[in-house]
């Protein structure tokens, strides 16, 4: 039984379905009889819609339907849901309308303005090359920086292209200590948009029943829930006349968390033809559709008292939402990057202000990490950078300033409160791991082939977000299998595996007959999707709590069965035993008894569980790359990890998801750039133009745990699911600008790309001729 259970490396028993071709994602599993939907997108990223004809595409072959925006005012609530935060002044940030098929305006290029429904894909998208719109254009904003002085992207926001002006702390008392500061140090960033490019495009199909008014969407999503009641609520439809389903879903990274206007229109479309409607994205409308990632600029100043301990921080932000807001773009930037913007540092001032602006641009989400690789970005750079201007070691600096152990559980400046943490031990372990002391010789030596090796650290510090609360059903099966209900949705992670595990280490049910059922409305009445890390800590909460009641139910019938009584009987390696003898009967057994005498009540159990608090993982990363001077070509050489996570449930994929989280951090730092050109068309629409990474680009990630078991749960874990991102961006940085300083280079910012870095290279040595 200990093979298969809590912290032991189990390999993913999903995988043998996926590798084998037998996964089931959305577009193997929709209708056969289902029609094809094709969108007419903006060419524009600005532009007043005159007029719409869609006269020839109704008469085009094999069309079934077309929509316009117009069309779709008469048939659900048209405007598509998102958060807004409270600006500094105490109002609610701006809300302009978003609608799911452009009405007036188009604001970006790739804004979906009609939606043709054929029998086939290929005479969809003919029909959509049929549809006339004429558009007047209009100035269109591109510039994070400048976004407010830039041409209004919508005329109802005032001031001009401004989203919401956010801060946090108390700026005077910030200003008061930057006065008395020994030292002052700053450092202006650039977080660079990307794009999120899951191996899975996106993709729905929706069903309209016409005889049970029912609908059903089906979405490769992380999370069922809040589509579902914002289908209802904008379809003008009872909760109980919608069904949402996720089958399995080939990655989402934040971008698949929410709703996306291609729903709706799918939705209205298959209610209107009373059958089924399907769609697909190509890569490059994925590419160009999708919400995107980050793009922010900063300006962050540090003060340090004359013992080069931090006093202060200030950090001013202006952070793009793109041509609307996403579902939580608002939040990304501000409020969930201020849950750990102080990073793993003893102080106590500081000021955070963030101004979210509007362009003419694709909208920005969630990414990998959602606010927190963003934060720790800043306080990262800021520390490696101020270690440089200091003249200090930058391990050296850290720890100096780091939240001592003694000082835990420890409420930061942003009123979170960290639970546990040996920041110390952990640094401790990296620089041994990573053989801090014999950089230099690896530098002398790389110097010795005419290249520029360098180095960089990140102590990162991320939280788990989302709901704190989950749901779990155990259900044992007539087939003798025990079915299990969970509120999450794994799109990648090994969830299969890891609630599996869980549920057999905590009440002894053999693990190859746990099947684990997600993403279905109809069967989990409640959940909290997948996102921030949250789903192994929440869900296996209620796992154990379910099996915990479970086990409870089922003792009065071990106790007619064993003809014991209650204090005679313990419960034990998945079994009620009679206290010093070998009379046992196992759970699986106990629950076939309960079949046979009918039982009902004891077969299944359900039950929600709240977190106590939220927990913090946190980790130490160290990056060498070695720079050709020639090229400009940046090559990571080495990378090791040393993270806390707490009580891994799964080594083996809790070892997985840092490589993945590491090299999508190492992307964006050195390749992954979104480029548009002066009328803000999407030049990196494709693979060939925007730069993964590739296998060849990374080197083994060495990951070591290194563990302070969290006490906001009862699993002690913490989450991993992002912290390879969160802490990969500023030491792959942190290592450029090592390797780059000593030929003159001052500053770097990502994409550290080779023609940017021959470029910093040759104005470098300008300057010095």
């Amino acid at each position: 039984m200990t093979k298969f259970g809590v912290s032991q490396p189990v390999r993913r028993v999903e995988d043998q379905r996926f590798l084998t071709g037998h996964g089931r994602y959305v577009d193997d599993i929709a209708p056969a009889s289902a029609a094809h939907a094709a969108f007419v997108r903006s060419p524009h990223a600005h532009a007043r819609i005159l007029s719409v004809d869609v006269s020839e595409a109704q008469a085009a072959p094999g069309v079934r339907l077309v929509l316009t925006g117009a069309d779709m005012d008469a048939h659900m609530d048209h405007d598509i849901d998102s958060a807004v935060v409270v600006n500094r002044d105490g109002t609610p940030g701006a809300k302009p309308r978003r609608t799911v098929l452009a009405v007036d305006r188009v604001r970006f290029v790739g804004d979906a303005v009609a939606m043709v429904v054929a029998d086939t894909p290929a005479q969809a998208r003919a029909a959509a090359e049929l549809i006339a719109v004429e558009y007047e254009e209009l100035p269109a904003a591109f510039d994070t920086a400048r976004a407010m002085e830039q041409p209004e992207v919508h005329p109802d926001v005032a001031p001009r292209n401004l989203a919401f002006d956010w801060a946090f702390g108390d700026e005077q008392a910030a200003e008061d200590a930057f006065a008395r500061a020994a030292h002052v140090v700053e450092l202006p960033l650039v977080n660079n948009r990307v794009i999120a490019c899951p191996i899975e495009p996106r993709g729905a199909f929706a069903e309209w029943d016409p005889e049970a008014e029912r609908l059903h969407l089906c979405f490769n999503g992380q999370g069922v829930w809040g589509l579902k009641e914002q289908l209802a609520r904008r379809l003008r439809l009872d909760p109980g006349q919608v069904r949402v389903t996720n089958p399995d879903v080939g990655g989402g990274f934040g971008m698949k968390a929410f709703p996306h206007p291609e729903h709706f229109a799918l939705a209205v479309a298959a209610r209107l033809l009373g059958g089924a409607v399907r769609w697909m994205a190509d890569r490059s409308e994925a590419m160009m559709a999708d919400v995107q990632g980050r793009d922010h600029v900063t300006h962050a100043r540090a003060a340090f008292d004359e013992n080069l301990r931090l006093t202060a921080l200030r950090v001013d932000c202006v952070a793009n939402m793109g041509a609307y807001n996403s579902a939580f773009a608002q939040n990304i930037p501000s409020t969930l990057a201020k849950y750990v913007l102080p990073g793993v540092y003893d102080f106590q001032t500081a000021f955070f202000s963030v101004k979210g602006v509007y362009t003419n641009t694709t909208p920005v989400d969630a990414y990998r990490g959602a606010g927190r690789p963003e934060a720790i970005y800043v306080i990262e750079r800021l520390m490696e950078w101020s270690a440089r201007r200091l003249g200090v070691d930058p391990a050296e600096l850290r720890r100096r300033n780091f939240i001592p152990r003694e000082a835990f559980p420890y409420r930061t400046l942003a009123g979170e409160l960290y639970d546990v943490g040996d920041f110390e031990r952990v640094l401790d372990r990296a620089m041994r791991e990573s053989d801090w002391n014999g950089f230099e010789a690896r530098r002398a030596e790389a110097a010795a082939r005419g290249m520029l090796r360098g180095r960089g650290m990140c102590y990162y510090i991320e939280s788990i977000l989302g709901a704190p609360n989950e749901t779990a059903r155990i259900e044992f099966a007539e087939d003798g299998g025990v079915n299990l209900y969970v509120g999450t949705q794994s799109n990648g992670q090994g969830h299969e595996t890891v609630y599996a595990q869980i549920l057999s280490q905590r009440a002894g049910l053999p693990f190859d007959r746990i099947r684990v059922i997600q993403g279905d409305s109809d069967l989990i009445a409640k959940g909290g999707g997948t996102g921030g890390s949250r789903s192994v800590t929440t869900q296996g909460t209620a796992i154990n709590a379910a099996a915990d009641e479970m086990i409870e139910k089922f003792r009065p019938l071990a106790e007619e069965e064993l003809e014991a009584a209650a204090a005679d009987i313990v419960f034990e390696e998945g079994a009620f035993r009679v206290a010093g003898t070998d009379r046992a009967v196992e759970m699986i057994e106990l629950a076939r008894i309960a079949r046979e005498k009918g039982r009902a009540d004891l077969l299944t159990t359900e039950r929600e569980a709240t977190l106590p608090g939220r927990s913090f993982p946190n980790g130490c990363h160290v990056c060498e790359v070695e720079v050709d001077p020639d090229t400009g070509a940046a090559r990571v050489v080495r990378y090791v990890v040393v993270d806390d996570l707490g009580v891994l449930m799964n080594p083996l994929l809790a070892e997985g998801q840092v490589h993945g989280g590491v090299v999508q951090g190492l992307g964006q730092a050195l390749s992954e750039r979104v480029v548009h050109d002066e009328n803000g068309q999407l030049l990196t629409a494709s693979f060939m133009d925007y730069a993964l990474p590739r296998a060849e680009d990374v080197p083994m990630i060495e990951f070591h745990s290194e563990p302070t078991p969290s006490t906001a749960n009862p699993l002690g874990m913490k989450g991993c699911g992002e912290a390879g991102t969160v802490g990969a961006l500023a030491a792959a940085a942190n290592a450029v600008l090592d390797a780059l300083a000593p030929a003159g280079v001052t500053h770097v910012d990502m994409p550290m790309t080779p023609h940017r870095i021959w470029t910093w290279l040759q104005e470098a040595r300008a300057r010095r001729a």
